[in-house]
């Protein structure tokens, strides 16, 4: 067993690292994951990683989301926190993991809408989110860590601010998770489980929902689909700032991921990540209705 991964188990009540059989889970990108087994039951250790309060993640302000997420039945139970070590311990939720295919079906996507209305309809989050201050603070941190940007930047900032600018009077406020990648979600056949709180916050719903769209890659009739289930309806204006919004999401994520080159010791491919969604971005505005969409916003 890891040295620090011993240290934390020993920090927490009634455990010890001679008792638990500890086991990574794969597919983070930000942070470590483990499943800890120990006295028969089945729990989540999650250890921040280097340099992730750059990314805007503040891990008291995830514990208290997470926390309120469980009370609403759409996130694992927190057990602890460990402010010193960056450590969350959640229960361990056993279930089947979603794909973006699957996340697509009519029936599982009614239940994912489903669990997005409760913590949507919940207590307040701390701490508030939008995709285009956090691109803008990306940016500035990853050229204070010699990160180089691609030629097309003024465009995309251009572009950006025309869609900051319409989405401005229209936006809402609510309990948000801004990270909705088909990995966070858990079905265990009764619940949709929802995970990886680390960027909730504050913030406008058609970003989650605009989030949720472009990760599972919805097509036309999946994004009206998406809209009937939260709404009864999908109506011109919605379904315009629904599209704007997934064209913050690429931008959000393709910023963090330029970021993530400066900052992040994981062994993942950040450069690649970033060009991926900011190309994605690039051909989205100019294979779409852009233009029109922001007519139906002013209207």
């Amino acid at each position: 067993m890891e040295q620090h991964i011993a240290r934390i188990l020993s920090q927490l009540p009634g455990w010890s690292a001679e008792r638990a059989v500890v086991t990574p889970l794969q597919g983070g990108i930000t942070n470590q994951n483990y499943r800890v087994d120990i006295d028969g039951a089945s729990f989540v250790l999650r250890v921040g990683g280097k340099g992730t309060h750059l990314l805007g993640i503040d891990r008291e302000r995830e514990s208290i989301c997470s926390t309120l997420a469980s009370q609403a039945g759409v996130a694992p139970r927190v057990l602890y926190f460990l402010p010193g070590e960056d450590a969350l311990v959640t229960r361990f939720v056993t279930g089947t993991a979603i794909t973006p295919e699957s996340a697509a079906q009519p029936r599982t996507l009614g239940r994912i809408v489903a669990s997005m209305q409760r913590y949507h309809a919940g207590p307040d989050f701390p701490g508030t989110f939008s995709p285009f201050a956090t691109v803008r603070n990306y940016h500035q941190l990853a050229l204070h860590y010699g990160v180089v940007f691609p030629d097309t930047l003024p465009r995309v900032f251009a572009l950006m601010t025309r869609i900051e600018e319409a989405l401005g009077p229209v936006q809402q406020s609510k309990p948000c998770h801004n990270d909705l990648l088909a990995s966070n979600f858990i079905d265990d056949g009764a619940t949709i489980w929802i995970i990886d709180w680390e960027y909730a916050g504050m913030g406008d719903p058609f970003f989650d929902l605009g989030n949720f769209a472009v990760n599972q890659s919805l097509d036309a009739e999946g994004c009206e689909l998406l809209l009937h289930y939260y709404f009864g309806e999908a109506r011109e204006a919605d379904m315009a700032h629904l599209h704007l919004m997934r064209l913050g999401s690429d931008l959000r994520e393709s910023f963090w991921g330029f970021l993530q080159l400066g900052i992040s010791e994981l062994d993942f491919d950040y450069r690649e990540y970033a060009h991926h969604h900011l190309n994605r971005f690039l051909h989205n505005i100019e294979s779409s209705p852009f233009e029109q969409w922001l007519e139906d916003i002013k209207r």
